[in-house]
């Protein structure tokens, strides 16, 4: 009686750890066919930026967009959170190789604060300017989806500097170098200006899923 309960209690602990083993494949799998090729799933949030890390607050913060609108539009602190906010969930990659997965945001739909300005029929990208002078730029049409934000929470924090607050660009769909960190100024132009990074080699479509690292 002892050999069969034994027996019995071992095929219970194998058929558990199978269960647990396929779960675990489908967990596995499912964050697989989210994660874009030559990408490694971390659980940090590295920062990545060009010069010093600005010195700005939410009381002397400012967002201006120029160029081609009818209206040029400055926003402070107050006026921007005011706007409608949204919260997002979304996926982040680098180009040097990294993807964090499932990233809770709070901000403002960058096509919100665009329309506040009247786009000229003429605008067809926007080029995003950081307060360190970092520069990136889009397509409207590739900038203006539901997940593409001005974000000021992450993780349900108010995103400091360190994470590129008071206020940072999130593009989903593309490598994070289009993601402008300390958003001060968003430019409507006709004609595409290239960003930082993309003057110095780096692909202007940063397509993550075709692995759009570089200019061919």
């Amino acid at each position: 009686m002892k050999r069969l309960i034994a027996a019995v209690m071992c095929l219970f602990s194998a058929v558990l750890g199978s269960l647990r083993g396929c779960a675990q494949d489908v967990l596995s799998a499912k964050s697989d066919c989210r994660v874009p090729p030559g990408q490694k799933v971390i659980q940090d949030f590295p920062l990545l930026h060009i010069a010093k890390i600005p010195d700005s607050d939410r009381e002397n913060w400012t967002l201006h967009v120029t160029g081609e609108g009818k209206d040029t539009l400055l926003l402070r602190w107050n006026d921007f959170v005011a706007l409608d906010t949204v919260a997002s969930v979304s996926d982040f990659h680098c180009v040097t190789g990294w993807s964090r997965l499932d990233n809770h945001w709070v901000g403002v739909r960058i096509r919100d604060v665009l329309q506040l300005a009247d786009p000229e029929r003429s605008a067809k990208y926007v080029t995003f300017r950081s307060q360190d002078g970092y520069t990136t730029s889009l397509p409207l049409s590739e900038c203006t989806g539901d997940e593409d934000i001005l974000a000021f929470r992450w993780e349900g924090k108010d995103l400091d500097k360190n994470r590129g607050g008071p206020v940072r660009v999130v593009i989903p769909e593309k490598y994070a170098y289009k993601s402008a960190l300390w958003i001060v100024e968003m430019k409507l132009t006709e004609r595409q200006e290239l960003g930082y990074w993309e003057q110095r080699g780096y692909s202007n479509s940063a397509d993550p899923w075709k692995e759009e690292r570089y200019k061919k």
